[in-house]
């Protein structure tokens, strides 16, 4: 992809908000994104839950620093229809879900890309650790592995369609190991960010399922 109009989908956390930095840096035209999907900030036990208000101010105020615009995309029903319903019926079927790949799919770059591209850029970025490549003998773009192998994330995205792929960034999916630990930036951006922002936390708040 030449070097255009990008959304960058940021969650408040280091790995997005590098990104974003990347992108601006290498001469990209940035607008940053962050899904609201009517989560609260806590479980209820102190647990904090991914798309939560907080983690919406944190990247806002992650874009604000960098110097690009900032969106929010309400998803919430999408979120509940897509996501929540899904989650909930596989436990009742006796199953196990796997909400995450499932939220990258219909989510991320399902419903957050086509927002996206109603606002006239040519793609979309995440912070995943992968890569993305155009085969030029067969026209089809590969999902590869992020360059630094302890951080890869390809495994998470494996269900992303060609009309999906075709669309995204991963800038930091082609830094090494070596590289990656000597940016200096990175250390600015974990001080910008809470330390609940940096976590993995669940993305749902209890509820009775019923058979």
């Amino acid at each position: 992809m030449e070097k255009k109009r990008v959304v960058v989908a940021m969650s408040g956390g280091v790995d997005s908000s590098v990104a974003a930095w990347l992108l601006k840096e290498q001469g990209y035209d940035v607008i940053g994104a962050t899904m609201c999907i009517g989560t609260t900030d806590t479980d209820g036990e102190g647990a904090a839950r991914c798309c939560s208000l907080s983690d919406i101010e944190d990247a806002r105020r992650v874009a604000l620093q960098i110097g690009i615009p900032f969106y929010v995309f309400h998803l919430r029903e999408a979120f509940e229809k897509e996501i929540i319903d899904y989650f909930c019926e596989e436990y009742r079927r006796g199953r196990t879900p796997n909400p995450c790949v499932l939220c990258n799919e219909k989510m991320k770059f399902g419903f957050f890309l086509q927002k996206a591209l109603e606002l006239g850029v040519d793609g979309m970025a995440t912070g995943h650790y992968a890569q993305v490549h155009l085969d030029e003998g067969t026209g089809r773009y590969l999902l590869k592995k992020g360059a630094d192998r302890r951080k890869d994330q390809s495994y998470v995205l494996f269900s992303l369609s060609q009309g999906q792929l075709r669309y995204v960034l991963f800038p930091s999916g082609g830094i090494g190991r070596r590289r990656s630990g000597r940016k200096p930036w990175k250390s600015a951006f974990v001080s910008m960010t809470s330390p609940r922002a940096r976590r993995s936390a669940s993305f749902t708040r209890p509820r009775i399922i019923r058979s």
